[in-house]
C-alpha cells in the first residue's frame, strides 16, 4: 500500500496525546500533547522528531474540537497534514472495550454505540475516547478511523480468573466481569520480554508490572493474559498514584451508612483520594522518595504499602502461572524508581527473582536486564510504547482492509448483550 503513515490519538478528559509513525519502518515523524483543554492555560507542545524541533503554543483551546484542529494545525506546518496522501488510518485509544471487542476495530456507527453503551463501567475514560473519534472522523471523513481496546489483550482470561462470585445472572445483566486495563501496553511488554530473552512470545511465562500513575499487573502465558489486577473498572488491584487499589467491598458500605458520605462522595475518595496521595498527600513518586530521605515517616508508609500490594501480585501470579521466565517493570515508575524495583522482589530470592545493584541504577530508554548474570527469573526494565502498539495494530488491520483479507470490522464479536 501507498499511505505508510498513522497518526495516533490518545484523548482524555483534558487532553490530547498524539504521534504520526510511518510504518515503514515504525519511525516517529512527530510527537505531541495539547493539555489543560478547556481552561485559560491550555498549552500545545508539539515535536518534529526529525529535527527535534520543539513549539509550544500557550492559550485558551475550548475543547477537543479545537485541540484536536490545532494538532492538525501544528501537522502541516511541518508538511505532514491530514490532508497527506500518505496517511492511511488515525488509531485511537479506546479504554473499554468490554467483551465486544477483542481486537482492534474499524469504526463505524455500531461500533461508536458499542462503545456509548460501555461508558457507564469507564465514565471517566470512554466519552474522552470517543470526543477524539467523532471530531476526528469530522475532519477525515474518509480516513478509517480505528479503535484499538485496552482491555481486548485480557479477554485471553479463562472464566476463572475473569468472573467475580456473586450471583451470575446478575453479574450478566449488568456486564459485571473483570476486564482489565493497560492492555496494549501489556501486549507489547510482554511480547518485547521474549525478544529480550531471545525466545518466542508462545515460549515464555511473564508477569508484567505496569507502574505509572494508574497501575496494573498481569500474568501472561505464551503471549496470552490468563490474569490481571484491574477489574471491571481501572480501580481494583494495585495502589496507585490517586486509586486505592483492591479494597474490602464493606469499606463503601461503612462510609455510607456509618460516615454519611454519598456515593459520589465515595467515589471521588477511592478514584482521586486514594492510593499514594490518600497515604501521603502526594502521587509523585520522585517527590514521594524526596520525603523519604528526608525523614518522614508518612511517605515512608505510603511506599511500604505501595511495595507490599506488588510483592502480593507477584507471588499470586508466580502461582498462577507455574514458571516464570521474567518479572518485567514499565511506565513512569516501573522504568525510573530503582527503589521501588529493588523492594518489590526484595525477599523473593526463594523465587529466583533478584536485582543486581549496579544494573538496577542505570538509567535509559532501552530494554535491559536488571537481574544478577546467570539468575533462574530474569527482571527486566522494557520501556513501553503504547502509541507504538495501537500504530502497529492500526497498520495491520488497515492493510488487511486493503487487500480484502479481513473479514468484517476487525475485532468485533457478537453487539448483542
Amino acid at each position: 500500500m501507498n499511505a505508510t503513515r498513522v497518526l495516533v490519538l490518545n484523548s482524555g478528559s483534558s487532553s490530547v496525546k498524539y504521534q504520526l509513525l510511518d510504518m515503514r519502518d515504525g519511525r516517529r515523524l512527530a510527537v505531541g500533547m495539547v493539555e489543560r483543554i478547556g481552561e485559560q492555560t491550555s498549552r500545545l507542545k508539539h515535536t518534529r522528531v526529525s529535527c527535534g524541533q520543539t513549539r509550544e503554543l500557550n492559550g485558551p483551546i475550548a475543547d477537543h474540537d479545537a485541540a484536536l484542529k490545532a494538532v492538525a494545525g501544528e501537522l502541516a506546518r511541518d508538511g505532514l497534514g491530514l490532508d497527506s496522501p500518505e496517511l492511511a488510518a488515525i488509531g485511537h485509544r479506546v479504554v473499554h472495550g468490554g467483551l465486544f471487542f477483542t481486537e482492534p476495530t474499524v469504526v463505524d456507527e455500531a461500533v461508536i454505540t458499542e462503545i456509548e453503551r460501555l461508558i457507564p463501567v469507564a465514565p471517566l475514560h470512554n466519552p474522552a475516547n470517543l470526543t477524539g473519534i467523532r471530531t476526528a472522523m469530522a475532519l477525515r471523513p474518509d480516513l478509517p478511523q480505528v479503535a484499538v481496546f485496552d482491555t481486548a489483550f485480557h479477554t485471553s482470561m479463562p472464566e476463572s480468573a475473569a468472573r467475580y462470585a456473586i450471583d451470575t445472572k446478575i453479574a450478566d445483566r449488568h456486564r459485571v466481569r473483570r476486564y482489565g486495563f493497560h492492555g496494549t501496553s501489556h501486549a507489547y511488554v510482554s511480547r518485547a520480554a521474549a525478544e529480550l530473552l531471545g525466545k518466542a512470545p508462545e515460549d515464555v511465562n511473564v508477569i508484567v508490572l505496569h507502574l505509572g500513575n494508574g497501575a496494573s499487573a498481569s500474568a501472561v502465558r505464551g503471549g496470552r493474559c490468563v490474569d490481571t489486577s484491574m477489574g471491571l473498572t481501572p480501580l481494583e488491584g494495585l495502589v496507585m498514584g490517586t486509586r486505592s487499589g483492591d479494597l474490602d467491598p464493606a469499606v463503601i458500605f461503612h462510609l455510607r451508612r456509618v460516615g454519611g458520605m454519598s456515593m459520589d462522595e465515595i467515589d471521588t475518595l477511592l478514584n482521586k483520594r486514594s492510593g499514594l496521595f490518600g497515604l501521603c498527600g502526594d502521587n509523585d513518586m520522585r517527590e514521594i522518595r524526596r520525603r523519604i530521605e528526608a525523614g518522614d515517616e508518612q511517605a515512608r508508609l505510603a511506599v511500604d504499602v505501595y511495595v507490599h500490594r506488588l510483592k502480593k501480585y507477584i507471588g499470586a501470579y508466580y502461582a498462577v502461572l507455574g514458571t516464570v521466565d521474567a518479572v518485567v517493570f514499565t511506565a513512569g515508575v516501573g522504568e525510573n524508581a530503582d527503589f521501588v524495583r529493588e523492594a518489590a522482589v526484595a525477599g523473593l530470592e526463594g523465587l529466583g527473582l533478584a536485582v543486581d545493584g549496579a544494573r538496577n541504577a542505570v538509567r535509559g530508554d532501552h530494554a535491559r536486564l536488571i537481574s544478577p548474570e546467570g539468575a533462574r527469573v530474569a527482571v527486566a526494565v522494557i520501556p513501553t510504547d503504547e502509541e507504538g502498539e495501537i500504530a502497529t495494530q492500526t497498520y495491520a488491520l488497515v492493510g488487511e482492509d486493503e487487500r480484502g483479507e479481513h473479514d468484517d470490522r476487525g475485532g468485533r464479536s457478537d453487539l448483542g448483550d
